[in-house]
Formats: structure tokens, sequence, C-alpha cells
């Protein structure tokens, strides 16, 4: 029941429909500077290239990129080396991005809801998974990078 709740891109697609009905339902937030749109533009950039990276050092190195599904490789080389979770970066980037995009400020209150859900619902039970397969070796990591940048 309910599964797609457990995939990550349907809580960024939420979020994104939400930002978007809020630019169509109060139109007047909207600033005006066209500077907001490029920055939004740039940061959906970054965002669908922290996605991109992530996975392909997942699939690089024959681990899956699933939540919920066992790892096969502790995966700590490209990105890794800057954010423990790349891909849910590059989701938060994504969703920062459209608000900025759509220029639709208030919308950016979406934000920490989002990382907070993506952290309790996703991030905290894949460390356990790391912590439990590969141990000593991820403490490591967890102490010199960071969950989110």
């Amino acid at each position: 029941m309910l599964k797609w709740l457990d995939i990550p891109p349907s809580w960024l697609i939420g979020a994104l429909g939400l930002t978007w009905a809020l630019d169509r339902i109060a139109p007047w937030l909207a600033t005006g500077l066209s500077w907001i749109t490029w920055l939004g533009d740039a940061m959906v950039i970054a965002g669908l290239g922290a996605m991109g990276l992530g996975a392909w050092e997942l699939v690089r190195h024959h681990t899956t990129f699933i939540p919920r599904r066992v790892p096969t490789r502790f995966v700590r080389q490209g990105i890794y080396r800057l954010s423990r979770n790349p891909i849910y970066l590059g989701d938060a980037l994504v969703l920062a991005g459209a608000a900025l995009h759509w220029d639709v400020l208030p919308a950016l209150v979406l934000l920490p809801a989002f990382t907070g859900i993506i952290t309790r619902r996703f991030i905290r039970g894949e460390e356990a998974g790391l912590r439990a397969r590969f141990g000593d070796e991820v403490e490591a990591w967890f102490a010199t990078v960071r969950r989110w940048i």
C-alpha cells in the first residue's frame, strides 16, 4: 500500500507540485527580479549534475542506488568525497532552483521540510545499513564527510 511513498522522487515531485501550485495560486508573490530566475536555473542544473554524478559513481562501482536495498560496495570516491548523499542533495537543489526559477520565494520554506522528510524516511536507514555492512570504515567516512554538504 502506498509504495510510491517509498521512493524519494515521489517526495521531490510532490514538493515541486506544491511549489508550482503556489506560483499559480499566488502570482503576486513574485519579485520580478530576472536574476532570481537565472540563479534558479543554475541550481537546477547543479542539482541534476549532483544526482547524475552520484548515480554514476554507484553504478560504476556496481552497487545499488535504490533506497532500502543492501549496498554491495562502499563508495566514497568522486562526488561522495564532498557529500554522503549527493543524489538527495541534488533533489534539494532542484527544489530550491525551481522555487527561484518560478519566482516563488515563499516556497523555499518547503526545503527544510523536504530535507527533514528525506533524512528521516531514507537517509537514516541507509546510514544504518552502511554501518551494519561496513562498520568502522563507514564511521571514519561519516566523521569527515557531511550528510548533505
